[in-house]
């Protein structure tokens, strides 16, 4: 591996199941791949209204298939998705902004931990049936992802600040600015101009694009067999 890394960005909200398959695909590809990864937090809610969207859950039979679609993807990337006892509930009627909010508290002041943090938020609705919209929630989430008691507090209390706020609503905008319509997005900037990616299906063009080899979800389980 040699040269410039390329920008890889991915723009995320944790109430998104296909989002948590793209995320964990695309930091297994980190140190395989010539890219630098970046984790852009966002508020799939903003994206949606901002594109003019509609979620696909509303449709009868796309969500049938979605639903059945998750599963086959989610076992195929091995990816411990299960859906909460109420879909609608968790993604529609509790949603997500507190918990994107608190994400991007800790990508502006512990950036190291955004990964860890995501993950444990994705684990706690879409694997364990647990909320992600309450104070406690965030905390316990928090503690898990290895924040010290002291930064978890200070975070959960910058989550609803003005500057998370406005990085959050940045952030948002920025997916916007790159015609989203919905998550995970994909932004590879190759050659001075940005490829965007919408999903998490496209990582054998990803690749071809980027110049690199698709060695499947699991690249280090692929490459022992080699």
């Amino acid at each position: 591996m040699s040269g410039t890394k390329i920008l890889v960005e991915l723009f995320y909200d944790v109430v998104s199941p296909y989002s948590w398959i793209g995320f964990e695909v695309l930091c297994r590809y980190r140190n395989v791949w010539n890219i630098d990864l970046k984790l852009r937090p966002a508020f799939l809610g903003g994206v949606m209204h901002g594109s003019g969207n509609k979620p696909p859950g509303l449709v009868p039979n796309k969500f049938l298939y979605m639903t059945k679609d998750l599963q086959r993807l989610a076992s195929y990337c091995k990816v411990p998705i299960q859906a909460p006892s109420n879909p609608f509930e968790a993604m529609f009627e509790k949603g997500s902004l507190s918990a994107m909010r608190f994400v991007t508290a800790v990508e502006l002041h512990s950036p190291e931990l955004t990964e860890q943090v995501s993950r444990e938020l994705w684990r706690r609705i879409w694997s364990k049936n647990q909320d992600i919209t309450t104070p406690e929630s965030l905390k316990e989430a928090g503690e898990k992802a290895g924040l010290p008691a002291d930064q978890l507090q200070r975070l959960v209390g910058l989550a609803v600040s003005q500057e998370v706020k406005e990085k959050l609503k940045l952030m948002t905008q920025e997916a916007l600015n790159h015609k989203a319509f919905g998550f995970p997005l994909i932004v590879a900037h190759i050659d001075g101009r940005p490829e965007i990616f919408f999903g998490s299906d496209r990582f054998e063009l990803l690749a071809h694009l980027l110049g690199e080899k698709w060695l499947g979800p699991i690249p280090q389980e692929t490459g022992s067999k080699l």
